[in-house]
């Protein structure tokens, strides 16, 4: 009994293995081979790659993104915020947008926390951006014909500053400014009356 359900679990692992690596292949020759895009810096045509792997191995867990491998470009202007992504057909937006935007943060500070930004966590708790007029916005609210234009104005912001801007901001009456004021620095009870009782004794 023990050797046949041995033998069921071990079929449903290959099962589930042979799928696995089914899908990844596919996902791969999806994202592979080379296209022509307009250099968004240039403005003239370039060719780039998707890394395929990458792609291929996100997607299994449920987030496919997307970068570049290679381009014309590169290895001079291999920094690049890669945005020509968004011209690429081989995703859905969103998947092309995230990976401009995980480039885009990356290495960057928060502009009220300065915190660094190593991994931009853009799937629940997501960072958010700064206009030029101080107001802190989510990526919902910014269309997709004015992404590479926003990405040159606005300035990153950590989630836990965006939340604290929008609070101050649709609530100012439930803010309290505190203002911080240095205190005098105190000497100890027993060095305040040596001093006291030095500053009592008359002199000559």
């Amino acid at each position: 009994m023990m050797t046949l359900a041995y033998v069921i679990a071990a079929a449903l692992v290959a099962v589930l293995i042979y799928l696995g690596i089914r899908y990844f292949v596919r996902t791969s020759e999806r994202f592979g081979g080379a296209q022509v895009i307009i250099c968004p810096e240039t403005g003239k045509p370039a060719m780039v790659e998707v890394d395929a792997r990458r792609a291929g191995l996100t997607s299994l867990i449920g987030q496919t993104d997307i970068r570049l491998e290679n381009c014309w470009r590169w290895p001079l202007n291999k920094e690049c915020g890669q945005l020509c992504l968004i011209q690429l057909a081989v995703a859905p937006p969103e998947c092309m947008v995230r990976g401009v935007l995980m480039k885009w943060y990356k290495g960057k500070e928060c502009a009220f926390c300065r915190r660094v930004f190593d991994e931009p966590n853009l799937m629940d708790h997501k960072a958010a951006l700064v206009n030029q007029e101080g107001i802190t916005l989510e990526w919902s609210e910014i269309s997709l014909p004015t992404l590479m234009k926003v990405l040159k104005t606005h300035k990153p912001v950590c989630w836990d500053c965006h939340i604290a801007q929008t609070f101050r901001r649709e609530h100012p009456d439930l803010v309290v400014e505190r203002s911080y004021v240095k205190q005098p620095s105190c000497s100890r009870p027993d060095q305040r009356h040596r001093m006291n009782s030095q500053s009592n004794v008359p002199s000559g």
